[in-house]
């Protein structure tokens, strides 16, 4: 019974959508029971393969239809369940189980909303569907699934401005990413004339020709576009902000990490290539300029949810940093970090939802003083905000620090310490957030605010609390399931074995591949000298502070007509705030000011003409091949 359990937790996802269309817009209770019901269960299921596959070390093969390998070749659609599918196939389900029962309560006032579960319900299938899946071409057509369900979600509130915009920035982005991996997926057949995963990683197993190089970087650019790693990340702003919360949740806590999973399966599996030091300094370049990007543009934005967006890029440069170190370590931080990723910035998107909920905007210009108002949610949000800031003890501590320490163990100083610096800016951007939109004097807008239903505030908890826990017991979270995923993804052989037969990885593998050791490092959070980076973050902080203090008043201050003395604008940067009057110490003033000239080609680059930003996917892919031919042996 337990290999149907992974097909079950896809396809009662998919009939809970079918049964919402045809029965869901008669009765918001009905609706709302076969939504928990499909979502509960999907999760349940996941939550019983742990102890088969994470704790005994199993891998669950599943062939669609019984279609059976026929004389040691794949000619159906398999699913293939190991510990590196598991540990996503559980981020996928925990997130949109939460995210279904804020979702109750948080839609409960807007209109058609079978139509909304029914998406929900397809977007959350097609994210399942894709990780647990075995075959390339299948993991396309999930791709299709969720990306043209996430384009119907991002467009859903019509009414607020630009939500069809972003649609339509969503659905040509996304489109150009699914085209890359479908011209990649197609290539790979014609080469190889299979789509099972398992296969193709047997059969090619580092024996590039041009037609595998060239897919590899079209398949490679359009995950980067999943991903929403820079510069493919423009469809990821405008879709976070006009989405639902309870939406933008299960983009930035699944769907990008759906861009993750394919990047790691298609570097450590079907290409093998991540061991290659060209390939490696590729990725680390690329997360390295989307963790910083991602933080400066988040520094100044004037919407709470645009600015999370931002940081979810930000940090999403970390988890593909991590995975391009390809060291035990490295990985180790990288998928900790996609677990902390999915915890902390889910809860922050539903502080934001909350804000929304009670006072009707997210327009940090119109924010203020809701801590009085909303003590529940002003302190869920400052642990939300301590974990992606990365302070002790909160998960975002760890996993950060496994990745510093990998990155400066293997040579890459320069990475270490742009790291550490996204981890300054990143807390200086939510003392930001909390001042405009908790604390300080009680806006207008927020005098008739109250604290959200109880049903908002429980998924808002519980993902608190699991911010702290993951954050307190490391050891544990490594033990059961990040060392798991990490073995699964460094040992490809057992992974194709079970998928085929035992002995098909070493019938086509040249050389063993080891797989190292990586219990003893996982020490390296605990050791007291890695503290002392807590101590440089603080201290750089201050440095910057002080630095911005000696910035001349008069050089910030712009005479006009209307003079006006915007108290909070310090906090927010607005588009009046060339006409505030602040002290000389103000830090956000410093450094818009000091680095205004890169602060406006990045918001020029950001025009929102989606012409431009398909060109800045073509020119990735164009220099991503380019660089694969002539550095890739």
């Amino acid at each position: 019974m337990m290999q149907h359990y992974p097909v079950l937790s896809i396809i009662i996802l998919f009939l809970g959508a079918f049964l919402n269309a045809l029965f869901g817009g008669k009765s918001s209770i009905v609706r709302n029971i076969i939504t928990f019901l499909s979502t509960g269960t999907s999760f349940l299921l996941i939550l019983l393969l742990i102890k088969p596959i994470m704790l005994e070390g199993k891998v669950i093969s599943y062939w669609m239809g019984n279609w059976i390998p026929v004389s040691d070749w794949a000619i159906g659609i398999g699913l293939e369940v190991d510990q590196l599918s598991l540990f996503f196939a559980l981020l996928v389900s925990f997130t949109v189980f939460l995210s279904g029962i804020y979702s109750f309560k948080y839609m409960e006032n807007d209109d058609t909303l079978d139509k909304y579960y029914v998406l929900y319900l397809m977007l959350s299938g097609g994210v399942m569907g894709f990780v647990l899946s075995g075959d390339i071409f299948n993991m396309f057509v999930m791709i299709e699934i969720f990306t043209f369900a996430a384009v119907a979600l991002t467009a859903f509130r019509n009414y607020i401005e630009g939500a069809l915009e972003a649609a339509f920035k969503y659905i040509v982005i996304g489109s150009i990413g699914s085209s890359f991996i479908l011209a990649g997926t197609t290539l790979l057949y014609a080469q190889l004339h299979t789509l099972n995963m398992a296969q193709i990683a047997a059969l090619m197993h580092k024996n590039y020709t041009p037609i595998t190089l060239f897919s590899l970087g079209l398949m490679f650019t359009g995950y980067a576009v999943k991903s929403f790693i820079v510069p493919c990340h423009a469809a990821a702003p405008d879709a976070y902000m006009t989405a639902p919360s309870s939406i933008s949740m299960l983009f930035s806590g699944m769907v990008n990490k759906a861009g993750v999973y394919g990047m790691i399966r298609l570097l450590y599996m079907l290409f093998q290539s991540i061991n290659l030091p060209s390939m490696q300094i590729l990725i680390i370049i690329l997360g390295t300029i989307t963790m910083f990007i991602g933080v400066t543009m988040a520094l100044i934005q004037n919407d709470f949810k645009r600015l999370l967006a931002f940081h979810s890029i930000s940090q999403i440069g970390y988890v593909i940093t991590g995975i391009g170190l390809s060291t035990a370590l490295g990985i180790t931080g990288g998928l900790y970090h996609a677990l902390n990723h999915t915890l902390f910035k889910g809860l922050l998107f539903l502080c934001a939802g909350a804000v929304f909920y009670s006072v009707g905007t997210t327009d940090l210009n119109k924010l203020g003083g809701l801590a009085k108002k909303m003590p529940h949610t002003a302190l869920i949000f400052l642990i939300g905000a301590f974990s992606i800031s990365g302070l002790p003890p909160f998960n975002g501590f760890v996993s950060k620090w496994l990745i510093y320490q990998s990155a400066y163990e293997e040579g890459f100083v320069i990475v270490t310490i742009i790291a550490l610096l996204v981890s300054v800016l990143t807390l200086a951007s939510f003392i930001k957030v909390t001042q405009s939109v908790f604390f300080g004097q009680l806006s207008k807008e927020c005098e008739n605010a109250k604290e959200v239903p109880i049903g908002m505030r429980i998924p808002m908890w519980i993902m608190a609390f699991m911010c702290f826990i993951t954050g307190i017991l490391p050891q544990y979270v490594t033990k059961y399931l990040i060392t798991p995923a990490v073995s699964a993804t460094l040992n490809i052989g057992k992974y194709i074995d079970a998928m085929l037969k035992d002995g098909y990885a070493e019938k086509y593998f040249k050389e063993t591949v080891p797989v190292p050791n990586i219990n003893y490092k996982l020490a390296g959070y605990w050791r007291p000298e890695y503290y002392l980076i807590l101590f440089i973050i603080i201290l750089l902080a201050f440095t910057l502070t002080v630095l911005a203090g000696g910035i001349d008043v008069n050089r910030r201050s712009i005479v006009s007509k209307e003079i006006e003395d915007y108290k909070y604008d310090t906090f927010y940067s607005g588009e009046k705030s060339e006409y505030s009057q602040v002290g000389g110490a103000d830090l956000f003033w410093g450094l818009k000011y000091d680095f205004r000239k890169y602060f406006n080609f990045m918001h020029s680059a950001h025009s929102g003409v989606v012409n431009d930003y398909t060109l800045w996917i073509i020119s990735t892919a164009a220099i991503v091949i380019a660089y694969i031919f002539l550095l890739v042996p």
